[in-house]
């Protein structure tokens, strides 16, 4: 008995240590990897905090990256690297441990030269070791560079040339930069160090500066993006463009006002700066604002020409003037400025548009709007509205421009079923200089100034099919038409229909006498009740347009363009 109870004791005495040993073995499956999680957590926010500051104390436009695109090189310990960060204005890759040193050995490109108290003419090569653009060519061999597996061969950070490690003579190492293709677009930091210097002194001949520079056929270029446009490419593109030139002139449009950036424009020659902005037609819009309050200041003479490169979802002024219906990185930013230097300078109609409302005892003053595109009240503006109330809810979801257009779909789908708008020729009245217009039964008006609309249609020639005078953004006049719902505006976008043409007008009056109805100005909605909308002239913008952009539509109607202004010549 006495060994038959030893042997259970001993058993269950096991069995309550296996158990133990059970639970023990359990909570540390759990609680280790919790533990683990928590401490990599902790050391990568520790290591973030840590590159931040050295971002942030830096002279080099850090960014960050988890892979670059390419096979890269770390150019302070040479070896092979994963992730890490480059500057984007001189291309310097390093890994996340040489970020210190990188500071230390390596200068970024400067904006303006250090002033000695001379004047400067002319600027050394600034070499970058390794990680040189794929398909670049020795300038003195003419053979191929970065082929090695390995940090190898140079790149200047100004002219872009490249040199192979056994081409670096010292003679070349001495030699003056010349800026390479886009010399006559960068704006030179011995320039601006001259200029700086006469600002000190208080003096503006600047146009003595250019001829000692002896820059010819000059024509600065301002790059304006707006990051927070359509497909989100603005930030991209900003790294890109501080690559190719003075990082000076490439402004973030969400950080630095277009008015502020535009005073780069009175340091530089009279009528000879171009520049580009990236963005939406909205975004466009607020750079011709910022050019109007230059007139109003007395800046005239340093008004620049305006060229876009379109990265909203509409468009239509980019798609109008040349430059196509959207941007998604199919171009190279290179050949994007040679358009823009090739680009012919044109006029652009601007309109005020003044919103009065009705009422004897209205204290408010009148709405005004400067329009470059169209107005429009009905159904295309009750798209909008309910688009722009959408994305303010979520503006996340809206990053895309194929969401985007994938959203205005549903809404217009939606219209064609509840026809919100509809019996609009009963609630409003249409003046064109002064003479009242008989309205159809309609459901929308729309009162345009460029050739396109809707995201690519041209509203006013339609199907095309009948002798109509075409559409011109520079002529004062504006074309007005009517659409009979949602269901007739996507018949017209796809060419199975015409819209109802109303007239042309150098002003447009319209009266909503009851009710309230949606409206819009260059894609910006509102729900107005009982008005009076005036549209006037205001003044002209100057713009750029390229003519590579055309489609066959573009180049039909240019051509009957010129058709029209031959037979016109031959009259007068």
């Amino acid at each position: 008995m006495a060994g038959t109870e030893g042997r259970s004791s001993s058993s269950s005495s096991s069995s309550v240590v296996a158990d133990w040993s059970l639970v023990f073995w359990t909570l540390c499956s759990v609680i280790v990897p919790v533990l683990i999680t928590l401490w990599c957590s902790f050391q990568r926010s520790r290591r973030q905090v840590l590159i931040r500051d050295i971002f942030r104390k830096s002279k080099h436009d850090w960014h960050y990256t988890d892979l670059f695109g390419q096979p890269s090189y770390c150019c302070v310990c040479a070896q092979h690297i994963l992730q890490g960060a480059f500057c984007n204005c001189c291309g310097l890759r390093v890994s996340e441990g040489c970020l210190k040193k990188a500071d230390q050995h390596f200068l970024c490109k400067e904006i303006m030269m250090r002033s000695d108290g001379r004047a400067h003419s002319s600027m050394p090569h600034h070499w970058i070791r390794g990680n040189v653009p794929l398909c670049s060519y020795c300038v003195v061999c003419k053979q191929q560079c970065g082929t090695q597996p390995k940090l190898c061969d140079y790149r200047c950070v100004w002219c872009q040339c490249t040199v192979h490690d056994d081409c670096m003579l010292d003679c070349l190492k001495i030699e003056e930069c010349t800026f390479g293709e886009f010399k006559d677009l960068i704006i030179p930091p011995y320039y601006l160090s001259t200029v700086n210097q006469l600002r000190k002194d208080k003096r503006t001949d600047y146009e003595k500066v250019i001829a000692f520079c002896f820059l010819k056929h000059w024509i600065p270029v301002i790059v304006l993006a707006n990051t927070r446009s359509g497909n989100n490419m603005g930030e991209i593109l900003l790294g890109e463009f501080k690559i190719l030139l003075n990082p000076v002139q490439v402004f973030d449009l969400s950080k630095t006002t277009p008015a502020k950036a535009l005073q780069l424009c009175t340091l530089l020659p009279c009528n000879a700066v171009r520049v580009l902005v990236c963005g939406g037609d909205g975004t466009v819009g607020w750079v011709l604002d910022a050019i109007d309050e230059m007139k109003i200041k007395g800046q005239e003479r340093f008004i620049p020409q305006v060229a876009i490169l379109p990265l909203g979802t509409g468009n239509d002024l980019s798609n109008t003037l040349g430059w196509g219906a959207g941007y998604a990185g199919e171009v190279p930013v290179e050949q994007i400025l040679r358009n823009v230097m090739e680009a012919d300078g044109i006029k652009l109609d601007r309109w005020k548009v003044q919103v009065t409302n009705k009422g004897y005892y209205n204290l408010r003053k009148p709405k005004v709007f400067t329009m470059n595109n169209y107005f429009s009240i009905g159904p295309d503006a009750l798209m909008a509205l309910n688009f722009h109330a959408h994305r303010e809810k979520t503006p996340s979801l809206f990053s895309s421009r194929i969401i985007n257009k994938a959203v205005y779909f549903f809404y217009g789908t939606k219209d064609c079923l509840v026809q919100e708008c509809k019996d609009l020729n009963k609630k409003v009245e249409l003046e064109l200089d002064g003479e009242r217009i008989e309205l159809p039964n309609l459901e929308g008006i729309i009162v345009l100034n460029i050739g396109y609309w809707g995201g690519g249609c041209r509203l006013w020639e339609g199907m095309g099919d009948e002798p109509y005078p075409l559409a011109r953004h520079d002529d004062g006049l504006l074309e007005v038409v009517g659409v009979h719902g949602s269901f007739h505006c996507a018949q017209i976008q796809v060419k199975l229909a015409n819209p109802v043409r109303l007239g042309q007008a150098h002003t447009v009056r319209l009266i909503l006498k009851s009710s309230k109805m949606p409206m819009q100005v260059d894609g910006e909605p509102w729900a107005q009740g009982p008005c009076t909308v005036t549209i006037t002239h205001k003044t002209h913008a100057l713009m750029l347009y390229h003519s590579g952009e055309q489609t066959d539509d573009d180049a039909s109607s240019v051509s009957e363009q010129e058709h029209v202004r031959e037979q016109t010549d031959e009259e007068v």
